[in-house]
């Protein structure tokens, strides 16, 4: 019988679930091909990297469930940008799957959030973003306008009434009996980093839009934080209904 070439190997190693990468390399770790060797390297570096990640994401949906189950995760995005909304996610995880990829939306790519996003979604016993516009961070201030939507998207789940725990990102907002606010939780608790996910995306989408109704700006890209060409096109063609004049007085 001939010999399977090396390259029908690298493409069954490409192939493979990362779950089968272990019977794949004891298949094939004795094989002397240097190129099959070079295969298998790559594939033990790739499976020793999947149970990392396994064990990271294990140990969010475990510091979770220290607080009890079901529980509510809480992230805001877009309290500091010029313009725009502010977002509030509120996700409520099931134990299983364990999603791999949870982490602070951050440090992760636009693509792989995206991703992500959509996996939440879809196994999510409940998830929500609720919105503050503009005119009514305006109005009654960021600080009032975060606690109202954080109330909002937490009742929203469903879940208000009957989650054993609250969990928010950062620092305390007194916005549920059973809050219990974690510093840099959307990297240490697995629901929050998915809340930071969802609204992330979900408002990263609803600026493109924006950036379509009003050119000029660079929504679709700065989001409406205060980049220096967002800055530029403020001083040249003055603020939309998007912008938060509280915070854009001092570029005009």
């Amino acid at each position: 019988m001939a010999q399977t070439t090396a390259a029908s190997i690298a493409k069954v190693f490409a192939a493979a679930p990362l779950e089968q990468l272990p019977e794949l390399i004891e298949t094939h770790i004795a094989d002397p091909r240097k190129s099959v060797q070079a295969t298998v390297t790559r594939a033990v570096k790739r499976y020793e990297a999947y149970i990392k990640e396994r064990e990271r994401v294990a140990g969010l949906y475990r510091y979770q469930a220290s607080f009890g189950e079901p529980a509510i995760g809480v992230d805001e995005v877009g309290r500091g940008p010029l313009a725009g909304p502010l977002a509030v996610g509120a996700v409520v995880l099931p134990p299983e799957p364990q999603l791999l990829g949870l982490n602070d939306s951050k440090k992760l790519s636009s693509s792989r959030r995206e991703e992500l996003a959509s996996q939440i979604k879809e196994i999510a016993l409940s998830w929500t973003v609720v919105y503050k516009e503009p005119q009514v961070i305006d109005e009654v201030g960021i600080g009032r306008a975060l606690k109202d939507a954080m109330a909002g998207a937490i009742a929203a789940t469903g879940y208000g009434d009957r989650a054993a725990a609250v969990l928010v990102d950062g620092n305390p907002v007194h916005v549920h009996p059973l809050e219990t606010s974690i510093v840099k939780g959307d990297g240490r608790v697995a629901a929050i980093a998915a809340a930071s996910i969802v609204a992330k995306v979900e408002r990263d989408a609803l600026m493109a839009v924006y950036d379509q109704q009003y050119p000029g700006y660079g929504f679709a890209h700065n989001k409406g934080y205060g980049s220096a060409d967002h800055i530029e096109a403020i001083k040249q063609m003055g603020l939309t209904p998007l912008h938060r004049r509280s915070f854009c007085g001092h570029f005009l």
